[in-house]
């Protein structure tokens, strides 16, 4: 039940070429930001990601991006990243864009075991070329498929040795719902805390989806985009 390891690099050690992972984060809020230096680190290529956004130029997923170690990115949000757009413009990147109620129920979807799901979302759009669509209740619908990855990274606030999560405020985001859709799941905790610290009933992801767990390091929390008020 002692799933802890002793950092970002033992946890991401058997990450290989070509593997698709799922990354936790919302903006630069709540991100894993010690497993992706530690991957920027082992170099590993033509990864998948699945990802609300593709973090800024010089942090989070914007380090991946710079080593081109990412091939695909599956995300919703891409509009702070000048190296994305100009990789995406030049062909270098294959990119598929989901609104974001759709990227995060094909998360949830994958880790509850639902293979497909009809959603209004995107209907009419070139979201829905190629996909089955079926009217519900006089409302046009398009069949989406779950997303799992070979490997689930996430960032909680606390946690145990037995991988139980807590996540703090925003940055709960997309982390519980990819935290159930990886083979792997790798937890970096602010806190590492002895079981039975944690309240259960507070508990937003349990135990059984998490198999590796490590206290991060230095987290750095940037502000994406920092908007102050006049002074009057």
């Amino acid at each position: 039940m002692n799933k802890i390891v002793s950092g970002p690099d033992e946890a991401i050690q058997d990450i290989k070429d070509n593997m698709t992972l799922m990354l936790g984060g919302f903006g630069l809020c709540g991100i894993p930001e010690n497993c992706i230096n530690s991957l920027v680190k082992k170099g590993s290529k033509g990864l998948t990601c699945i990802s609300n956004n593709a973090g800024v130029d010089d942090f989070g997923l914007g380090l991946l991006l710079k080593g081109k170690q990412i091939k695909k990115m599956i995300s919703s949000y891409v509009g702070e990243n000048a190296e994305f757009e100009r990789q995406l413009l030049s062909g270098e990147l294959e990119v598929d864009l989901i609104p974001q109620g759709s990227l995060a129920e094909r998360c949830r979807a994958g880790g509850a075991g639902i293979p497909a799901f009809y959603t209004p979302a995107g209907y009419g759009t070139e979201i829905a070329a190629g996909k089955e669509t079926r009217e519900f209740n006089g409302k046009m619908h398009i069949l989406e498929s779950w997303l799992r990855a070979d490997f689930a990274i996430v960032k909680a606030w606390k946690g145990d040795r037995f991988g139980n999560l807590v996540y703090k405020n925003t940055a709960r985001n997309f982390n519980p719902m990819m935290a159930m859709a990886g083979k792997i799941t790798i937890a970096e905790v602010e806190e590492l805390v002895e079981p039975g610290t944690l309240d259960p009933d507070n508990i937003h992801t349990p135990g059984i989806f998490v198999q590796r767990i490590f206290q991060g390091q230095r987290y750095e929390k940037r502000i994406e985009q920092r908007t102050v008020r006049r002074k009057a």
